[in-house]
C-alpha cells in the first residue's frame, strides 16, 4: 500500500495490467508470428521484491495451491522462470482484494488443463441432453447425470 497507496490500485483496469506493471509479465515481442524475446523487463519497486522474496518462500511450503504451481512452474521451466511467475499470483490476489473487495478463498484443489475439458463437456452433455429432453434412464446413464449433480 505503500508503493502505490489505495487509489492507485484503481489505476489499472485488469490485474494483468498490475502484474505487468510490477515489471512481473513477459515482455514478449513477436514478430511474424516468431517469438524474438519473451524475457522479463528489468526494473525494480519495493512491491516487486517483496512479492519475489513471497515466491522464495512459497517455494518452501507444503501442500499449498501456490507452493504447487510454482512446483509445477519449476519442473518444466526451471526455478529462476518459476519465481517471478509466482510473485504473479499474489499480485492477481492483492489487486483483486483491494480493487473487487472480494475476500480471498483458498481454492481446495487445482483443476488442470484435462479436469476443466471434463467439466466442460459434461456441463456440455448435460446441456444438450436438457435441450431435446433427455433423460439419463433413456441412454443408460442411470443418476450419473443427475440434476442434482453437481460439476
Amino acid at each position: 500500500m505503500s508503493e502505490i497507496g489505495i487509489d492507485g490500485f484503481k489505476k489499472f483496469e485488469t490485474a494483468k495490467q498490475f502484474g505487468s506493471w510490477l515489471r512481473l509479465a513477459p515482455n514478449n515481442k513477436i514478430s511474424g508470428g516468431k517469438i524474438q524475446s519473451n524475457k522479463i523487463p528489468k526494473g525494480s519497486n519495493r512491491l516487486k521484491i517483496a512479492l519475489r522474496n513471497a515466491a522464495n518462500a512459497i517455494r518452501n511450503l507444503k501442500d499449498t495451491h501456490l507452493s504447487d504451481f510454482f512446483r509445477r512452474i519449476a519442473f518444466r521451466k526451471g526455478r529462476q522462470a518459476a519465481v517471478p511467475a509466482t510473485a504473479r499470483k499474489p499480485a492477481t490476489i492483492i489487486w483483486t482484494m483491494v480493487v473487487k473487495k472480494v475476500p480471498y478463498n483458498t481454492p481446495k484443489e487445482y483443476l488442470f488443463l484435462d479436469q476443466k475439458r471434463k467439466m466442460g463437456i459434461a456441463k456440455r452433455i448435460k446441456k444438450q441432453m436438457a435441450k431435446f429432453d433427455i433423460k439419463p434412464d433413456e441412454i443408460g446413464l442411470g443418476n450419473s447425470l443427475s440434476p442434482n449433480y453437481n460439476f
